[in-house]
């Protein structure tokens, strides 16, 4: 079961915000919806050996703690668990097979939590609906969350 405060997804502005009731009170989202919001909208800090997206430069992005991404508080888990996924490193990526590949291989990797807690593994399809813009649908626990990505 799940516990979360419920976000809700704008998708004209592109954003998550907390939900709030008719009363002004924060909701609660008993499904996996928020959970996976999470795991696939935050920034899972890139491996050493992962390849930064081209483009950027000294100004954009000083080089650094935050260069790879990430949040701070990755490092005090004992368990070693990390938050977020990796598909910011396909923002300047190529259209290909290789490309989709990845981004499934990275949302199974940051929906792994999703085995542990309901016994199944996320049901994830990912594919190319328009140029340049992958399509995903992710499905856990009987709920589905779905969205694009633009590739450049």
């Amino acid at each position: 079961m799940f516990f979360d405060l419920a976000l809700v997804y704008d998708r004209e502005t592109r954003r998550c915000d907390l939900a709030l009731g008719d009363d002004g009170d924060l909701l609660i989202d008993d499904t996996s919806i928020t959970a996976v919001l999470l795991s696939v909208g935050l920034d899972r800090r890139a491996e050493p050996d992962d390849e930064l997206p081209q483009g950027r430069t000294e100004f954009l992005t000083p080089s650094g703690f935050n260069e790879r991404r990430g949040w701070a508080g990755d490092a005090l888990d004992q368990a070693g668990e990390r938050v977020g996924s990796r598909l910011w490193l396909l923002d300047r990526a190529k259209e290909t097979e290789t490309t989709r590949l990845l981004f499934e291989h990275w949302l199974s990797e940051c929906l792994a939590w999703a085995e542990r807690d309901t016994g199944q593994p996320a049901d994830i399809e990912v594919s190319w609906i328009h140029p340049q813009t992958l399509g995903w649908r992710v499905l856990v626990a009987d709920a589905t969350v779905s969205g694009t990505k633009a590739i450049s």
